[in-house]
Order: structure tokens, then C-alpha cells, then sequence
């Protein structure tokens, strides 16, 4: 494929109304405006496996923003809606005390429509090992090449699981978005998810055996996307299945979801653990709802209520001091997947670049989920105005 091929073609009255001039190709779709339709239509552009749900449900419709209008003061309904425009956003769901009571989407969004987790993807494979722990499948104890063989000599083959789970695992690594030369691209392009050049691995679990070891494993967080595909290598090799299968049994099915899930894989078949899952907001939301149930949804127990506390408490902060995050989050931390923001509500969350969230807050019971294709990748002030808005929306539920 060449730089200038492109996907299927875009139909082109949807390319109009999101000011698109021609069809994504694989070298522009994460990019501006590109992303917003391509994070929307992501089974349209890469190859993908249904993650199936347990039961079908009617989608009720949008309940809109009404019950969160104090969340950004001074801001009426439509106010919030235009801030919620100027922060890129797609959809928002938040719901309280197990029950949705706000909503809102941008045109072409809505209830039924999925979209692109990116790095909110890694939580989602954290509670999928958390399972299999559970049933002694995993010991984070354990190093994974004792899993996978084929990671003997890699960064990865003599680190522990517990090491994979919170980023101190020491990968020669570079998560630079924009950068051409880093190895987040290298992925990418053994991914399928840009236009390959020579030399590159012919798919992700080739691409996980190439990289070596930095430093000492344990020493410090230092974020690295491909540590959590060694986790999903690792899940298919305990299991002897795909991991989409093992997501379906051990999480989706078991949430109450109302839509499949799907994610993207490779060129050999390899599920991108670390960021490709398509989901509904309203579903995402149910994976808050069993962190903030302690592991379970609707009476049902999906994963132990000892992962979530450990989960939900953070993790080692003196790791974590390196990490960019600590401008905004000063006592933050990270553990099995998720950061914790170290504040006084004890809010926890995943994120993923362009502004995918589930944001956590046990202080008022509430899950919020935001989807959105930001022009930038990630930046603090970014993350700032998010932390700030939905700290404003747990504000507005207190007491209710």
C-alpha cells in the first residue's frame, strides 16, 4: 500500500457534513479532521474482531445535559454544550449511582454509535488479566516469556506480569506521536495502522519480539503502548484463544452491554490490545459502573473485589514522579492499567489520545465517559480542562 492509497471510500455526503475533501488514507485517518470520522467508522477502515455481547437491549434515547448544567459555572445547558464542542467531543455519558442521567452527542453521534477507545483500550485488557488471575491462569508474579516463549531475549521476556500491569517494565521504547522514527510509528505500521516501509515487523507479536530491555525492570513508570500487547500475547497463550474471544467471555458478555464491542487486528490476526477496541459510550460507562462496584454489575461477580481496591488505591508514586502527568495530577500514580490522580476524591481513570475517557469518582458514585477526536494526540492543557470538567460534573451531582 502506498502513502497516497486510501480506505474504502467515504461516502461522500458523510465527508461533507464533517468538512472532509476526500477519504482517509492510512497515513492520515488518526489526524485532524480525518479522526473524526475514522474514530467513528473504525471497522470501516481496519480489520477488526466482533467482541459479542451477552443479551441485546433497546437503545433509549439521548436524556441530554440537564442534570449537570452547574457543572461549568456560569454555563446554561447550551453553554455547556458549546464547551463540550470546544473540547472536541463526540459523545458524553454520565452516569450516577448506576443509573445514566446525562448525555449529550455531536451531530452524526449518538446512543447506538461506537467509536475508537484508543488507550482506554489498556484498562479494559487490565480487567481481562485481572479475571484470569482470578482463576489462576495468571501469576503476576511470573515472568512472561514463562507464558511466551517467543519473548526470550525481548524487553519483555524477564519482566513480570506485575511489571507489565504497571508500566515498569523497561522497553527501548518511544510513545512520541509525531514522531516518524519512534517506535509508537514502528507499531503502528506493524499494526496495519499506517502505510509499512522496509525493514518494519510484519505484524505486532514480531514487532513486541524485536524491542530490548532499556534498564532494570521496576525501577520507574515509563509509559509504553506495546507493554500491553505483550499483556494480550500473554492472555492467547493461557488461553489458547483469540484475545477478542477472551474479552467477550471474560468482560463484555458478562457487563450487560447493549452492543457488541469490536477490535482491530493486524495483519496476522493479532488484536491491538493497546488501543484498538470500538465501543458504545453507554457500554463504556458499565465498565466504570464494575470498578465502582467493587467487580461487580448487577449482581454478578466479574472480576475480584481485591483488583479493584488495589486498583482504585494507585499505585507506587515515587515511580510515577518522572511522568508528564504530575503537572496536573501532583500526587498521582498508576497501577494495573489505570492512573490515579492521587486527589482528595479518590478519582481514578483511563485515557487514551484525541480525549477518550472513563473518569471514575467513588466520592459521588459517578462514571463519566467522553469520546472525542481532539487535533492534538494529547497535551496538559488538555488533560487539565478535562480534569476540571468533570471534577465540575461529580460537583453538580453531590448531594443529589
Amino acid at each position: 500500500m502506498t502513502n497516497s492509497a486510501s480506505f474504502h471510500t467515504v461516502p461522500q455526503q458523510r465527508r461533507a457534513a464533517l468538512g472532509l475533501t476526500a477519504a482517509p488514507t492510512l497515513d492520515s485517518w488518526q489526524l485532524p479532521i480525518d479522526n473524526r470520522w475514522a474514530f467513528r467508522h473504525i471497522e470501516e477502515l481496519l480489520p477488526s474482531a466482533v467482541v459479542a455481547r451477552a443479551r441485546q437491549e433497546d437503545v433509549p434515547r439521548s436524556l441530554g445535559l440537564g442534570r449537570v448544567t452547574g457543572a461549568v459555572p456560569g454555563l446554561d445547558e447550551a453553554g455547556l454544550e458549546r464547551h463540550l464542542d470546544s473540547l472536541f467531543t463526540d459523545g458524553l455519558v454520565v452516569e450516577h449511582r448506576g443509573a445514566i442521567v446525562a448525555e449529550y452527542y455531536a451531530a452524526g453521534f449518538g446512543p447506538d454509535s461506537t467509536h475508537l477507545l484508543m488507550s482506554v483500550s489498556k484498562s479494559l485488557c487490565s480487567i481481562t488479566v485481572a479475571a484470569l488471575i482470578d482463576d489462576g491462569l495468571i501469576d503476576p508474579a511470573r515472568t512472561a516469556e514463562t507464558y511466551v516463549p517467543e519473548l526470550v531475549g525481548s524487553a519483555y521476556g524477564d519482566a513480570t506480569v506485575r511489571e507489565l500491569l504497571d508500566m515498569t517494565a523497561a522497553a527501548d521504547y518511544s510513545e512520541d506521536y509525531t514522531d516518524s522514527s519512534s517506535e509508537v510509528q514502528a507499531q503502528d505500521r506493524a499494526a496495519g495502522w499506517r502505510t509499512p516501509i522496509t525493514g518494519d515487523a510484519s505484524d505486532t507479536y514480531e514487532f513486541l519480539s524485536r524491542l530490548r530491555r532499556s534498564r532494570e525492570h521496576g525501577e520507574k513508570f515509563e509509559y509504553c503502548s506495546a507493554t500491553t500487547d505483550a499483556l494480550g500475547w500473554i492472555i492467547e497463550a493461557v488461553t489458547g484463544l483469540r484475545y477478542a474471544e477472551v474479552l467477550s467471555d471474560r468482560l463484555w458478555s458478562r457487563l450487560g452491554a447493549s452492543a457488541d464491542a469490536r477490535i482491530a487486528v493486524d495483519r496476522g490476526g493479532c488484536a491491538i490490545a493497546n488501543a484498538g477496541i470500538s465501543c458504545t459510550a453507554r457500554d463504556l460507562a458499565r465498565v466504570g459502573r464494575l470498578m465502582l462496584g467493587g467487580g461487580q454489575i448487577d449482581g454478578r461477580r466479574v472480576i475480584s473485589e481485591r483488583w479493584v481496591a488495589e486498583t482504585m488505591a494507585g499505585g507506587d508514586h515515587e515511580k510515577w514522579l518522572g511522568c508528564a502527568k504530575i503537572a496536573v495530577f501532583p500526587g498521582g500514580s498508576y497501577r494495573n492499567q489505570w492512573w490515579s490522580t492521587g486527589n482528595a476524591r479518590g478519582n481514578v481513570y483511563a485515557v487514551g489520545i484525541h480525549g477518550q475517557y472513563i473518569w471514575l469518582d467513588p466520592s459521588t458514585d459517578t462514571v463519566i465517559t467522553k469520546f472525542s477526536t481532539a487535533p492534538a494526540p494529547t497535551s496538559m492543557d488538555d488533560t487539565r480542562a478535562h480534569a476540571a470538567l468533570f471534577e465540575g460534573i461529580s460537583r453538580a451531582l453531590e448531594g443529589r
